[in-house]
């Protein structure tokens, strides 16, 4: 079962590193874990309510056709967008939201999709690491409120937000993460009518439309028996930003300041960034049902190159982007739709929609780019 404000006094009162925490180089029942290699400190993990695996990944996914998919999916619900090669899935968040992980490939990639909804990060990873293809759990336990996952090779413990393992034989290493940008159902469908989605038939008996957090993202600031930290008042806790690390450098730029340009070229260090935002995606933590959900948009973000050349990007008609040199149009995909550059691709960036309170927790040196 999903967490919910059910479990907010059970879990004030689980603190991972009081009663029910192990003891540096002991283990903890039920886990192989060597507790004694750790990168963080045991007492800012806090138990989430369920017990490991108590919230189930996906392990066998299934997938259905554009078509049918449409039969159930509606226009404004988030989806999780991974394409590897030319294989292209979509992950929707009203499955990902109740198991919060799920292991799959992606053409010859192997990849876990996940989700945190408390801290709205829907990040993928390549899960392959020295030769072993890990697959991924659920710890039951949180850090600055974020998930913590497990590997079942070794049962070292991850950072969702990061790719970090923290605890356990893979502590101080980091998963490759693989851009996956959550889009809306149209969007998705409208691009990439041959994709394959995730299916509803799980094999878990679960109301896939609804959101167990109905009002989270609306409300002050992260649940406070999850989160202890005092969060970074340069913007509101529950503000949507995109979440960028680009080669050590952590940048965010808010949904905000998005809705008004919808546009921004930005250049760290030697890469040049574009991030796009478009209207029409349904938060998935705000009303019961997850499709009527107010719109917060989506963003993208891409190398703004095409070979030599580095373009400079601004708003167009609708939901279209114009880049100035060449006057070509593209979608928010980045895919030119029309112009002298018709057919070629940006490159994507791998980035995350995060609530700022969880990036700033996790990278306080964060540039807020203006």
């Amino acid at each position: 079962m999903p967490r919910s404000t059910v479990f907010t006094v059970a879990i004030s009162l689980a603190i991972f590193g009081g009663i029910v925490g192990p003891l540096p180089g002991q283990s903890l029942p039920g886990w192989k874990t060597d507790f004694s290699r750790r990168t963080v400190p045991l007492d800012e993990i806090v138990s989430g309510g369920p017990p490991k695996d108590g919230i189930p990944a996906i392990d066998r996914p299934k997938f259905v056709g554009v078509e049918e998919a449409d039969d159930w999916l509606k226009d404004r619900e988030p989806v999780v967008l991974v394409a590897l090669g030319r294989t292209v899935k979509a992950y929707p968040l009203r499955i990902l939201i109740q198991h919060e992980i799920v292991n799959d490939s992606v053409g010859s990639i192997p990849v876990s999709v996940t989700y945190c909804p408390l801290c709205n990060t829907a990040l993928s990873f390549d899960r392959r690491l020295d030769g072993l293809v890990l697959d991924f759990g659920t710890t039951g336990n949180l850090r600055h409120s974020d998930l913590i996952m497990y590997d079942r090779q070794t049962e070292s413990w991850w950072q969702q937000a990061t790719g970090e393992g923290i605890i356990g034989e893979f502590a101080g290493r980091k998963l490759t993460f693989v851009s996956s940008p959550l889009v809306s159902w149209k969007t998705f469908k409208e691009q990439h009518p041959d994709g394959r989605v995730l299916s509803r038939d799980t094999g878990f008996n679960r109301t896939y439309e609804r959101n167990p957090y109905v009002g989270y993202d609306e409300g002050p600031g992260p649940w406070r028996s999850f989160f202890s930290l005092e969060p970074d008042d340069r913007l509101p806790p529950m503000a949507r930003v995109v979440a960028l690390d680009v080669d050590g450098q952590a940048l965010a730029i808010s949904f905000e300041t998005l809705r008004k340009k919808r546009v921004v070229n930005h250049d760290a260090g030697n890469r040049k960034l574009v991030i796009f935002w478009v209207p029409g995606t349904s938060s998935a933590v705000n009303t019961a049902i997850i499709a009527d959900g107010r719109d917060v948009g989506s963003s993208t973000v891409f190398d703004r190159r095409v070979g030599t050349r580095s373009l400079t990007f601004e708003r167009a008609d609708g939901d279209r982007f114009r880049d100035r040199e060449t006057d070509t149009t593209w979608n928010s995909l980045g895919f030119a739709v029309s112009g002298p550059l018709s057919g070629e691709q940006l490159s994507p960036i791998p980035h995350g929609n995060h609530f700022w309170f969880a990036w700033a927790a996790f990278k306080p040196d964060v540039t807020l780019v203006r």
